[in-house]
């Protein structure tokens, strides 16, 4: 059986997600216009979506899916 290496998070999910779009943006700035700048801010933006989507899943508010 092969082991998992599990390690216990101490920077909250949203944090790190938040943490992921920042640096992902601050290196597009340092890059000129191309694809690598475009895949960083593809990134930035998914990691905010996730960050927007996650607070919504968490919400107390949430509305039942029908």
């Amino acid at each position: 059986m092969i082991k998992r290496n599990r390690r216990k998070q101490t920077v909250p999910f949203d944090e790190r997600l938040q943490r992921v779009a920042l640096e992902a943006r601050q290196a597009a700035q340092r890059l000129p216009h191309g694809p690598q700048r475009d895949m960083l801010l593809q990134k930035a933006g998914q990691a905010e979506t996730a960050v927007r989507i996650n607070g919504w899943l968490a919400s107390p508010h949430r509305r039942p899916v029908r």
